[in-house]
C-alpha cells in the first residue's frame, strides 16, 4: 500500500493531539479523497499506543463495509471481520437494530474505537428527533465508546436534522469539523479529478395535446419552461428514448475519448428504477456498447460490481447500487438519469467519478438533463471554482451530438459525415404525453468548472 497523502498525514497528527483531550473526532473530507485509509491509520495508531482493544466500523452499504474490511486488514496487518481473533469488524447501519445486547456490551466492557463512515446518515442529538441509526448511537455508543471517529464527504441532511456525534455552533447552528479537506484542495493536490458538468437542454420543444377532435400546440424554449408550464414531468423526460439517446451519445463520445488514452476507463449510468435501467441497457446494446446492469434485484450484484471494478466493460448501469463510498477508480464518465433530485444524492454520485487512477488522470465528466433543481445544484458546484475558465460551448456539443448519431447509425466511432438533426418534441395522446421528433437538434448548454469549497458554503 502506498504512503499517506499529505492531507491524511496532516489529519492524523491533528487526531493524535485531539484524542489526548477529547473523545469524538469529526472529519469532513471530499468524496474520493481516501477517508477509509485515513480511518485505518487512526485505528492503527490507537492500537499501537495500546489505547484501545477493538475497532468497530459502521457504513451505509455492504459494498462499503467490504471495502473497509479489506483496507483495515491491510493497514492493521491483522484479521479484521467476523472471524475468530479479529481486532475489529465492520457492519452496515441497517444491521444496528438487529444486533444483540451482547454485541453492544463490547463498548462497555472493552476500550473501543467506533468509526462511522458517511455519518450524515445518522440523525441523533435528541432521541425523539433521531432516526433509527442515530438512536442506536445515542443509546449504545455515544457515552460508552472510548473514542469515536465520524467521517463524511457531504455533512448535511436533506431533513435538516443534526448529525449524530457532531457539534454545532451556537447560535448559528453551523457544523463544527475537527478537520476539513475540501474538493478544491483535493484537485489542487492531485488527489481527485476535476469535475466537468454538462447540462443538456433543448431550445425548441413543441407540446401537442390532443383532446377529442382538436389539438393544441405550445412551444417551449427549454426544459425548465416545459416542466413548469406543462403537465410533462421530469420523469417523462428521463424515460424518453430520444432524450436518453442524446445523453448517452454524449457520454459514449466522451468515454471513447478517455479510453483512447486510458483503455480501462469506464462509465456509470444512474438509472431511476429497474425498468428504466433495462431501457437504458437496450439503448447501449443498440449502440454496440459493453455494459452490465446492477439493481437490488440483480443476482450476485456485488460480485458483478467487483468484476466490473477490474475488467474493461465500458458501462455499468445502476439503480441505488453505485452510491457513496463505492470505490471503482476507473469510473470517469457519468450520465445522471435518476429521478432523485436532492443535493446530497447528486453530489454523492458525482463523487463516484472523482477518484483518480494515475497522475495524468485529471478530469471527470457528468452529464445531466437541465432540470431546474439539478441546474441549481450544478451552478453551485460551478461557482465554487470561478478561476477555472474551461467551458464546453453549445455549438461544439451540437456538432458532437450530430456526429454521435451518425456514428451509431453506422455502428462505428470513426469520423463520418454529419447526419440529419435529431431533435424531439412532446405530444399528448389519450391523456398520455409522448415526445416526438421535430426541429432543431438538441442544444446543450454547458459549463465545465470545478467545485470550490462547496461544503463550506452549505454549513
Amino acid at each position: 500500500m502506498t504512503g499517506l497523502r499529505k492531507w491524511q498525514a496532516d489529519c492524523l497528527e491533528h487526531a493524535k493531539s485531539h484524542y489526548l483531550r477529547h473523545r469524538d473526532f469529526f472529519v469532513q473530507a471530499t468524496p474520493a479523497s481516501g477517508k477509509t485509509r485515513f480511518a485505518a491509520e487512526i485505528a492503527k495508531w490507537l492500537l499501537e499506543e495500546k489505547l484501545i482493544d477493538f475497532v468497530i466500523c459502521f457504513a451505509p452499504t455492504r459494498e462499503v463495509v467490504a471495502g473497509m474490511q479489506r483496507t483495515f486488514s491491510i493497514v492493521l496487518q491483522q484479521r479484521f471481520g467476523n472471524v475468530i481473533a479479529s481486532v475489529g469488524a465492520a457492519y452496515t447501519y441497517q444491521s444496528m437494530e438487529y444486533q444483540s445486547e451482547e454485541f453492544w456490551d463490547i463498548f462497555n466492557n472493552f476500550r473501543t474505537l467506533a468509526i462511522f463512515d458517511e455519518i450524515h446518515h445518522c440523525a441523533g442529538h435528541d432521541p425523539l428527533l433521531s432516526n433509527t441509526w442515530g438512536q442506536q448511537i445515542i443509546r449504545y455508543i455515544q457515552d460508552q465508546a472510548t473514542y469515536t471517529l465520524g467521517l463524511s464527504g457531504t455533512p448535511w441532511r436533506s431533513d435538516d436534522l443534526p448529525i449524530a456525534l457532531a457539534r454545532y455552533s451556537d447560535p448559528e447552528g453551523r457544523l463544527i469539523c475537527d478537520y476539513r479537506y475540501d474538493l478544491q484542495s483535493a484537485v489542487a493536490d492531485g488527489v481527485c479529478r476535476a469535475p466537468r458538468i454538462t447540462l443538456i437542454d433543448n431550445p425548441l420543444i413543441r407540446l401537442v395535446e390532443e383532446k377529442e377532435n382538436t389539438e393544441s400546440v405550445r412551444g417551449f424554449s427549454c426544459f425548465s419552461q416545459l416542466l413548469s408550464e406543462s403537465p410533462v414531468s421530469y420523469e417523462d423526460l428521463l424515460r424518453h428514448d430520444d432524450i436518453l439517446n442524446a445523453v448517452l451519445d454524449i457520454g459514449i463520445h466522451q468515454l471513447n475519448a478517455v479510453r483512447n488514452t486510458t483503455p480501462q476507463a469506464g462509465g456509470l449510468v444512474v438509472a431511476t428504477d429497474i425498468e428504466h435501467a433495462q431501457q437504458i441497457a437496450e439503448i447501449l446494446h443498440d449502440k454496440h456498447q459493453t455494459y452490465v446492469v446492477v439493481t437490488s434485484k440483480t443476482p450476485k450484484a456485488q460480485q458483478l460490481i467487483d468484476q466490473f471494478r477490474h475488467d474493461h466493460t465500458s458501462w455499468i448501469v445502476a439503480v441505488s447500487m453505485i452510491s457513496e463510498g463505492t470505490d471503482i477508480q476507473r469510473l470517469s464518465v457519468c450520465c445522471y438519469l435518476s429521478r432523485i433530485r436532492t443535493e446530497l444524492h447528486y453530489r454523492q454520485v458525482l463523487g463516484r467519478i472523482l477518484r483518480k487512477m494515475g497522475t495524468e488522470d485529471r478530469e471527470a465528466w457528468l452529464y445531466v438533463i437541465a432540470e431546474p433543481t439539478l441546474r441549481k445544484y450544478s451552478q453551485r458546484i460551478a461557482n465554487d471554482l470561478p478561476e477555472d475558465q474551461s467551458t464546453l460551448q453549445a455549438k461544439k456539443l451540437q456538432d458532437r451530438l450530430t456526429k454521435s448519431h451518425a456514428d451509431n447509425a453506422n455502428g462505428n466511432t470513426e469520423d463520418t459525415k454529419e447526419n440529419e438533426d435529431h431533435p424531439f418534441s412532446a405530444t399528448k395522446q389519450n391523456g398520455k404525453h409522448e415526445l416526438q421528433v421535430t426541429e432543431p437538434p438538441l442544444l446543450t448548454l454547458s459549463f465545465s468548472q470545478y467545485y470550490r469549497q462547496y461544503l463550506l458554503s452549505l454549513i
